[in-house]
């Protein structure tokens, strides 16, 4: 041991290294903590000594495209096709928000729901975001916008939610809740659980809705990623409505819950 510190020794005198400025070990082994800090002031928010340059904050923007639902369903004979997607543009802290989803026949023509949102999305912590902006709705007539509220992440257990209110030009409101998670089978095959839950605060005869729970929609997709960015899938889609609003369901002789077994596409880019 002695002579292991006599070598250590000489070989700093020779390369003229100050053995001062080494970190000094208390009595059970460990460095004081004033032989590591660097002398002189520190900046107050880093905690690093104040003459060192400043880190590099990025400020690139990026995009980033997900079309997480495209599917055909077969609801009691009647086709009918989906859309869901979203996009963004901004950076770290910052982004544009824009999303639509709509659903229709296959055969009648124009889509019977059709929603657009654009919001301002302000990152609140490492998995979530506050977002704020305007919502239209373009399906079915007449035509209706709204404010919106919302916050999307990453919750516990990596459950992917994104909850949103909405008032519309009338002063009606209305929340939103969707859930997502994925199970991964393999590396390529994914099962993804989804649930999505609408709720009203008023009746709007007008557009068949009532207040408290509107309607529920769960769906269970198994989808096999050929890329990450490329995964078609199948599965199935369960609706159900409630309360007053399947009361003027019934009475407009509309289906007051339905079952889809649908084929589809997600993709992103």
């Amino acid at each position: 041991m002695h002579n292991q510190a006599l070598t250590l020794l000489c070989c700093a005198l020779l390369s003229g290294v100050n053995t001062s400025a080494w970190a000094q070990a208390d009595g059970d082994g460990k460095a004081a903590l004033e032989s590591v800090i660097p002398a002189g002031p520190a900046d107050p928010n880093s905690g690093a000594p104040a003459a060192w340059n400043k880190p590099i904050h990025d400020k690139q923007t990026h995009t980033f495209v997900l079309l997480d639902r495209l599917e055909y369903g077969d609801i009691d004979g009647t086709n009918n096709y989906l859309w869901d997607a979203q996009a963004w543009i901004g950076g770290d802290l910052n982004k544009l928000w824009l999303k639509t989803e709509g659903e229709g026949p296959m055969r009648g023509g124009s889509p019977e729901d059709t929603e657009f949102q654009a919001l301002y999305s302000r990152t609140i912590s490492p998995f979530w975001s506050a977002q704020a902006g305007l919502r239209y709705d373009i399906n079915p007539n007449p035509d209706r916008g709204f404010a919106v509220l919302g916050l999307q992440g990453l919750a516990p257990y990596w459950l992917e939610t994104d909850l949103a209110a909405f008032v519309s030009e009338d002063g009606d409101a209305s929340l939103r809740g969707e859930f997502e998670y994925e199970l991964l089978l393999t590396q390529k095959l994914i099962l993804q659980p989804r649930a999505e839950i609408n709720v009203a605060v008023q009746d709007v005869p007008a557009y068949g809705i009532g207040s408290g729970l509107n309607n529920t929609e769960m769906g269970l997709r198994l989808r096999y990623e050929f890329m990450r960015e490329f995964a078609p899938y199948i599965g199935v889609r369960w609706e159900q409505t409630y309360g007053d609003t399947k009361d003027m369901a019934r009475a407009e002789g509309e289906a007051t819950s339905s079952t889809a077994f649908v084929v589809g596409l997600r993709a992103w880019y």
